[in-house]
């Protein structure tokens, strides 16, 4: 790891473009990457879960195996919080450019050694340690991806167009999650279900690690945002001066995380709860995937003109009261129509949101302690609740058994981040006299 690290700090001191000829359009491509292929690679192992189960974990029972699958894949959350912790602070410290090099590379290495690894029937219990030690890895990398790619974006853009760059993080998870359904489906199409649970997950996983290389090819070329002569300090009198925006985060990722989740849970809604096809299933996840990236940055290029506080509370308000009335209508009707339509509206609803989130708090905190802070206000709600809601809510249904259960679990948690965002004070340049430099 030292070796690696030092390497990539040498190949951050190669000369670079200044930061004005910079594309915005190469600075998107080379922040959002890692944030797709976790996406991708969340919605493909959600998709394949089942077969994953079965290799690593058979045990009989394909309750148990399922659950066990998903707790391996929620293994991944735990290292996070490290992971933003270590590579926050490398990237605030070295530069974001060396962070993103290895939070990528790392990245790639989980993804390949899961995907790679033989199943239990081949070499034993060796088998499933592999898997989570694989997931692990995973998730030390993008605990550390999301703040020094995220504050990367900020500190690259404009001044009037931070909500819009940033928008792209938010934007990028729906378009992964749209592509990951579509390759799970045309998979199912063209091999069988024998070959689904031999390899066809396993290509799945590949198509998306194959990304790695021209990821680290184009973040290579990129130029530093953080200069040698800048201070850095992270102490705790520093963070405690900041302690509201970080418990105000922390809620607001929360309830965020939940939702995301939720919504990438529907597919295995609409089979198991809804009786719904499998082809209906994935096309309402892989709609509300693409309507929320599209307000997103509609969201996020709002957000520059009018404010960020605008463009996150409104929007989560409505979606709060939207969401017992849509789920009360799928559960009714039960068709094609009515499931897609509700991902739909809800999606759009709570896309707005996302681009003036982050941007909020990114440019809220001081540019010493950004990515560190930022990266772990984001990892720990992800750590502590996206590896375990689908789980909940798994669980939840079935314990209850009303098919409504998810729908008020989701509004009790976006009622807590509505109240947050409330409290968020406002940080767009637009709306202050004298704004924070990047």
């Amino acid at each position: 790891m030292a070796e690696l690290i030092e390497a990539l700090e040498a190949e951050a001191e190669l000369p670079s473009p200044p930061p004005a000829i910079l594309s915005p359009r190469r600075a998107i491509a080379a922040a959002t990457v890692g944030n797709m292929l976790e996406f991708y690679d969340f919605v493909t192992y959600a998709f394949f879960a089942i077969q994953i189960g079965n290799t690593f974990f058979p045990t009989g029972n394909a309750y148990t195996s399922l659950m066990a699958s998903l707790a391996a894949f929620g293994a991944g959350f735990i290292t996070r919080p490290l992971g933003a912790y270590v590579l926050g602070g490398y990237a605030d410290r070295a530069g974001h450019k060396p962070a993103m090099l290895l939070s990528m590379t790392l990245m790639g290495v989980g993804i390949a050694l899961l995907a790679l690894t033989p199943s239990y029937a081949q070499i034993g219990m060796i088998a499933p340690i592999i898997a989570i030690c694989a997931r692990l890895l995973q998730g030390f990398a993008l605990g550390g991806e999301i703040g020094s790619a995220t504050v990367y974006m900020l500190e690259a853009a404009q001044v009037h167009r931070r909500g819009f760059m940033i928008s792209w993080q938010s934007a990028s998870q729906g378009i992964a999650a749209t592509i990951g359904a579509g390759v799970g489906f045309l998979l199912t199409l063209v091999l069988t279900d024998a070959e689904l649970a031999s390899y066809g997950w396993r290509i799945a996983l590949l198509i998306g690690a194959s990304i790695v290389p021209f990821a680290l090819l184009i973040r290579r070329g990129l130029p530093e945002t953080i200069h040698g002569d800048e201070p850095v300090a992270f102490t705790s009198e520093r963070v405690r001066d900041y302690w509201r925006i970080i418990v105000l985060g922390l809620v607001i990722i929360g309830s965020g995380t939940i939702g995301a989740y939720i919504f990438n849970y529907m597919a295995t809604y609409g089979q198991a709860n809804l009786s719904l096809s499998v082809g209906t299933s994935l096309a309402a996840e892989a709609a509300n995937n693409l309507a929320g990236a599209i307000t997103a940055m509609i969201g996020g290029w709002l957000s520059d003109r009018h404010g960020r506080r605008l463009l996150m509370f409104w929007p989560q308000f409505l979606f709060m009261f939207l969401v017992i009335p849509c789920f009360q209508w799928i559960t009714t009707v039960r068709d094609a129509t009515s499931f897609i339509l509700a991902n739909i509206v809800l999606a759009a609803v709570t896309g707005f949101i996302w681009g003036p989130v982050y941007a909020a708090l990114s440019e809220s905190l001081p540019k010493p302690i950004r990515a560190r802070v930022f990266a772990l206000v984001y990892s720990i709600p992800v750590a502590l609740l996206g590896g375990t809601t689908q789980m909940v809510v798994t669980w939840l249904l079935h314990v209850t058994g009303s098919n409504m259960a998810i729908a008020y679990y989701l509004t009790a948690v976006t009622a807590l981040g509505v109240l947050a965002i409330w409290l968020l004070p406002e940080s767009a340049p637009a709306k202050l006299r004298n704004p924070a430099p990047a």
